[in-house]
């Protein structure tokens, strides 16, 4: 734990970016296990927050290399500012998305809504027989109450929160002579 503070003290700007990116990369491995190992259908909320973690984590890695190769505070900030907007629309996305879920108020037709389009007729038995509709108002896993949105609501905070430590700490390194 001490090895771990005094790494923080040292180079704040590369820790950040190294917890963004990890924390980011755990949570993709994550919701792709979810989705690829236990079966769980991700609908079309879940794939719209997936697009936060899929824009934070590679910038976060090259934060990381910028950090120890003498990129400017500039560019180290700009792009710790970018992760920090990212993670919050994600915050407030996974928050909309587990209101939903708990049916405060209505999700997107596309995936809450009625079935209404299951083509011809003659081919509808067919169709109704493959189709699988994960619906964006029903919690697929939920773990001491909360589902998989309302982690995100707290992973996604906690990136923000992280990404803006880091983008405090690039504006005050000094720029190298």
């Amino acid at each position: 734990m001490t090895d771990t503070l005094s790494m923080m003290r040292k180079d704040p700007i590369a820790t950040a970016a190294a917890l963004v990116a990890l924390v980011g990369l755990a949570t993709i491995i994550g919701f792709l296990f979810f989705e690829h190992v236990l079966g769980y259908e991700p609908c079309a909320l879940c794939l719209d927050q997936r697009k936060a973690f899929y824009v934070a984590v590679p910038l976060a890695a090259l934060l990381c290399l910028g950090a120890g190769h003498g990129a400017s505070r500039k560019v180290l900030f700009l792009g710790f500012l970018v992760i920090a907007v990212a993670m919050l629309w994600n915050t407030g996305l996974a928050a909309f998305h587990a209101g939903v879920e708990w049916k405060f108020w209505p999700g997107p037709s596309d995936c809450s809504g009625p079935v209404n389009n299951f083509g011809s007729a003659g081919n509808m038995l067919n169709r109704l027989q493959t189709i699988r509709i994960a619906r964006c108002d029903e919690a697929a896993w939920r773990l001491f109450g909360i589902s998989m949105a309302g982690y995100d609501v707290l992973i996604s905070a906690f990136l923000a929160a992280v990404a803006a430590f880091g983008a405090k700490a690039a504006l005050a390194r000094p720029e190298p002579e």
